[in-house]
């Protein structure tokens, strides 16, 4: 034995490694190192208080206070002992705690942290395994311990078993493990896997969901992921209701080729039913959904987005949704289209359903299968001075409609074609841009005097002329009160009017209608419209719209459109489509209700009006409010809707819904939101949402009560999710159903 003087750099093979200590000891092929020993190569850092380095077989073994780096791919760990082979890069280490950096992927409903994951063990080992390509990963084994990204020593979640085999950038495999929340063991799983990779997808079991309700009993769930190949995944997830049955849930995504894409979404429940009494009510059904999208080539595109439902009842049932419970409608369109200088071209299949009533059959249906649709916007055929635009649209189609009251035969077809020719004036100021245009269509079915539907085709012309008029506008600059902020605001106060004028339509309530095609009608009317607007200017010349107001109304020269009102019944026309989307004419009547459109969006508040004032009736018929406030963690929102018209134009309503909370999904402590929305008219609290979460900087808990009372469902539902930070959250409260 013989003592050396300190050789920093030592050569083995063609890599450099360099050692370094307080003592440097040398028997043979086998260097000691004693007191702050440091090996470092390109890959790695070893430090210990001891450490014996054999150069032949390129083994080191640490003792005392050791602690190692992976610089590659950043794992930090301290041991008691390791054994490490340089070559191969494999060791072992006892009593290892160690950390590996956070893998965030940031994406809407994950709980995400910086925190590295932390994990202990009685004994690890780090080997390497070669790829099909020939490149080497570095593998981690844990032996009896656990891993966490909370912050230690007192992690709020930790993963506690046997064994964990990590690749670091692959993925994470834990066998037998207890996830314990504060201590508290919540679920077992015989095998969890996790993937490590920027853009994961793997198959296996997904976590499982428990939660109960007052209307379905207790609820399980699990389901499985089926990577099938680079291009396609399949997801079913089975829920099982105690006192109902099964549900299923089928997903399942593809990218054909580097143009395409679909994505098929499936529900479904097998229901046993509920018994009231002596009589069971039974709501089986399905909800399917099918999205779709795809470049064909020379220009062409294809779209798709297909809703069914079997039935409105099955929806009322067992949605999860309020806001889809109360959705009497599904809309269901495809279409190929294609756009070249100022044409577009598309060929377009369209399926619209109105559930009137849960009732099987109180529904009305309109489909057009197939419809083809030819047009131009506008093109300028003349000078600059004095532009002349030529433009026109054209469909032709098979359309079929079914309610209770009647029902078209499978296949109605229906031609339409409408050129129109515009121009453009201006003069100080004021713009007037007049318009003329022809419509011709033909439809293979009628209704007769007695609204029955004949197998008889008729043809409708009409005509139409239009001169708008936009006057100048008119502003005033000044500056903005202290208490608003300063700064400079221009008031601006824009107004409008236009004529116009359609003729040549006879046989208006002879025509079946299927869309807003069919809704042309005679009609002389002036429409006038004011606009004020306000913006404000702050010190560093930001321009901001903080206030508009907008009111119109039309004056109607003929009160009957030309015969096509019928007093006493619900009509809807082109003028009023145009106007509002509220129904106003069940008679005669020479004036609209006036429009009116109020915003205003200062710093921290969003306000919005929408009404419609009828002079006839001397009230609003109908009025929308909401209001939208957002300020540090807190959120308030209002909004409150009713209709006072008549029982022929549309059911009177009076709904009042509003949101409130503090924090949001990421932050830390405790955070809390509610929703609920209230029927004045039948007295009715019909839906209440409550949630409270607590975050922890690793982890976090939801508990959110639920209260369904609409139609013949009153229930009551509490949901529970576990966030873990950065891998995701399990339980029954799914992230499209919480309030944050």
């Amino acid at each position: 034995m013989n003592t050396t003087a300190p050789k920093p750099v030592i050569r083995v093979a063609s890599d450099e490694l360099l050692v370094r200590a307080e003592q440097q000891i040398n028997e043979g092929p086998v260097w000691k190192g004693r007191g702050m020993v440091e090996i470092r190569t390109n890959d790695m850092i070893l430090r210990a208080d001891e450490i014996d380095y054999d150069r032949d077989r390129d083994y080191a073994e640490a003792r005392g206070n050791v602690h190692f780096e992976n610089l590659k791919s950043g794992e930090k760990m301290d041991c008691e002992k390791a054994e490490y082979q340089l070559d191969k890069e494999t060791g072992r280490f006892y009593k290892p705690k160690g950390t590996s950096p956070a893998k965030i992927d940031a994406r809407p409903g994950l709980l995400v942290t910086s925190n590295p994951f932390y994990f202990e063990g009685e004994w690890a080992e780090k080997l390497r395994e070669q790829k099909k390509d020939g490149t080497f990963l570095d593998r981690y084994v844990l032996h009896n311990g656990f891993v966490t990204d909370c912050k230690i020593p007192d992690p709020a979640w930790i993963l506690k078993g046997p064994k964990f085999d990590i690749i670091p950038g692959e993925r994470a495999v834990a066998y037998n493990t207890f996830y314990r929340l504060k201590g508290v063991p919540l679920f077992f799983s015989p095998v969890f896997y996790k993937s490590l990779k920027r853009l994961p997808r793997r198959s296996g079991f997904l976590m499982p969901n428990i939660g109960n309700s007052s209307r379905f009993g207790f609820m399980l769930g699990g389901g499985y992921y089926w990577a099938i190949n680079r291009s396609y995944d399949l997801m079913y997830r089975g829920q099982w209701f105690t006192t109902r049955g099964l549900a299923s849930t089928v997903d399942f995504r593809g990218k054909p080729t580097q143009g395409s894409e679909f994505n098929f979404y499936l529900y479904g429940v097998n229901d046993n039913g509920t018994t009231v009494g002596d009589t069971t009510y039974k709501y089986p059904g399905f909800f399917a959904q099918f999205n779709g999208k795809a470049r064909l080539g020379k220009g062409f595109n294809a779209f798709s987005q297909i809703n069914y439902l079997s039935s409105f009842a099955f929806r009322q049932e067992f949605t999860q949704s309020f806001f889809e419970a109360i959705s009497a409608e599904t809309h269901s369109v495809a279409y190929i289209e294609k756009h070249w200088s100022t044409f577009g071209l598309y060929t377009s299949y369209q399926r619209d359903v109105n559930f009137q009533t849960t009732t099987e059959g109180d529904q009305v249906l309109l489909r057009k299968l197939p419809q083809v649709q030819l047009l131009s916007r506008d093109r300028n055929v003349a000078s600059e001075k004095l532009p002349v635009y030529v433009s026109f649209d054209s469909t032709f189609g098979f359309l079929h409609r079914n309610q209770p009251q009647f029902q078209t035969q499978q296949y109605v077809d229906r031609a339409d074609f409408q050129p129109r020719i515009s121009t453009a004036f201006h003069l100080k100021g004021f713009t007037l841009i007049p318009s003329f245009s022809v419509r011709g269509t033909h439809y293979g079915a009628s209704f007769s005097p007695d609204r029955q539907v004949l197998d008889q085709g008729i043809w409708r012309n009409s005509r139409e002329a239009i001169a708008e008029l936009m006057f100048p506008s008119v502003a005033k600059i000044g500056k903005m009160p202290k208490l608003f902020g300063g700064g400079q605001y221009k008031h601006v106060v824009e107004a409008r009017a236009s004529v116009r004028h359609s003729a040549g339509v006879r046989d208006f309530n002879q025509v079946v209608l299927f869309d807003s095609a069919d809704l042309v009608a005679n009609s002389t009317e002036v429409e006038v419209s004011l606009t004020n607007r306000l913006y404000t200017k702050d010190k560093t010349g930001n321009v901001k719209e903080i206030m508009s107001w907008e009111l119109w109304q039309r004056r109607y020269l003929d009160p009957t459109f030309g015969g096509a009102i019928v007093p006493g019944r619900r009509n809807v026309v082109d003028s009023s489509v145009g106007l509002t989307p509220f129904a106003f004419l069940d008679g005669t009547r020479h004036y609209s209700p006036i429009v009116s459109s109020f915003r205003l969006q200062p710093n921290r508040i969003g306000v919005e009006w929408r009404s419609d004032y009828d002079p006839m009736r001397m009230r609003f018929v109908n009025s929308t409010l909401t209001a939208d406030s957002r300020w540090s963690n807190y959120y308030l929102s209002a909004g409150h809707a009713q209709i006072r018209s008549s029982d022929i134009l549309s059911p009177n309503s009076n709904q009042f819904r509003a949101s409130a909370g503090w924090g949001n999904e990421n932050r830390r402590g405790i955070n809390v939101g509610a929703y609920a929305s209230y029927d004045y008219r039948v007295k009715q609290l019909q839906y209440v949402s409550v949630q409270v979460t607590k975050n922890w900087d690793c982890c976090g808990v939801s508990v959110q009560y639920r209260k369904f009372d609409f139609g013949t469902r009153q229930e009551n539902q509490f949901r529970v999710a576990f966030a873990v930070a950065n891998i995701g959250s399990f339980g029954t409260l799914r992230r499209q159903e919480r309030l944050f």
